[in-house]
């Protein structure tokens, strides 16, 4: 269950509360200094919003944590399914070494404390992925691209590689992103996933008013948790539909590109 801050800056996830030594969160449209299709807390680095408002929305977001991260670690997404395993030089390195480090990556994970991996969207699923036995954390960005490709199990089975994560381990959480009904798909996206390992039957719908096909990106991505074998008490769905709430959440498809982003991160306390 998604519960809302008092001042309706962050969203916190009941079942990462149970875990003190983690920080997961999800921010919401409310509280910053940005302005019009970004207003009003825009967490997206490389969108073309006023450079200095979203540096202090990030600022608001670190004061609003219950402890404040040593660093935000925020990727330049591609839409893809390649991965950064951050460690301690990650930390110790320059803006310029860390920014280099994060180009291009879709997956993001850790067991360094203090550094909040994250990731931005405004449609597209954010997923933190906790790791209670190996104290490791781990996010996602899985929007059409990267579904299709699989992106949340290579992120599983990475974090298997990396860390020795077990299905039994992992905690996951999918944030804020489309739904089936605001997620409506050219016939080249339905082909796409048509000819992937997804049953079909499951992940997209036929809407006859439309003529257009419809893709559950919250199904495809938790019927990947359950290929891993993430047991389905350990995965929550936030339930927030990204186009049916723009007014709280960024949504390009409401907002167009020229709009803000969201912000999920989770953490390893110190």
């Amino acid at each position: 269950m998604a519960i809302l801050s008092e001042d309706k800056k962050l969203l916190s996830y009941k079942s990462m509360l149970a875990f003190p030594n983690i920080t997961c969160f999800t921010t919401t449209r409310f509280g910053g200094v940005s302005e019009g299709n970004y207003g009003s807390l825009n967490c997206g680095i490389y969108t073309d919003d006023d450079p200095e408002k979203i540096k202090r929305n990030l600022e608001i977001v670190c004061e609003a944590l219950p402890q404040k991260p040593a660093v935000l670690a925020i990727p330049h997404l591609a839409h893809g399914t390649d991965y950064a395993h951050l460690g301690r030089s990650f930390l110790k390195g320059t803006e310029d070494e860390r920014k280099a480090r994060l180009e291009q990556k879709d997956i993001l994970m850790t067991k360094e404390k203090g550094i909040c991996v994250c990731v931005t969207s405004a449609d597209c699923l954010p997923i933190a992925i906790y790791d209670a036995k190996n104290q490791a954390v781990c996010m996602v960005h899985a929007g059409w691209r990267g579904t299709v490709n699989h992106v949340t199990l290579t992120a599983l089975q990475k974090m298997r590689l990396k860390f020795g994560t077990q299905p039994e381990d992992a905690h996951i959480v999918v944030g804020p992103g489309i739904s089936l009904a605001g997620f409506e798909v050219g016939d080249e996206v339905y082909e796409q996933f048509k000819n992937s390992s997804y049953p079909i039957e499951h992940v997209a719908e036929w809407v006859p008013r439309s003529h257009k096909y419809h893709i559950n990106l919250w199904v495809a991505n938790r019927l990947d948790m359950q290929e891993f074998g993430v047991p389905s008490s350990q995965i929550e769905m936030s339930g927030i539909c990204t186009y049916l709430r723009y007014q709280e959440f960024f949504s390009v498809r409401r907002l167009s590109r020229d709009s803000g982003r969201l912000l999920m991160g989770i953490m390893l306390n110190k």
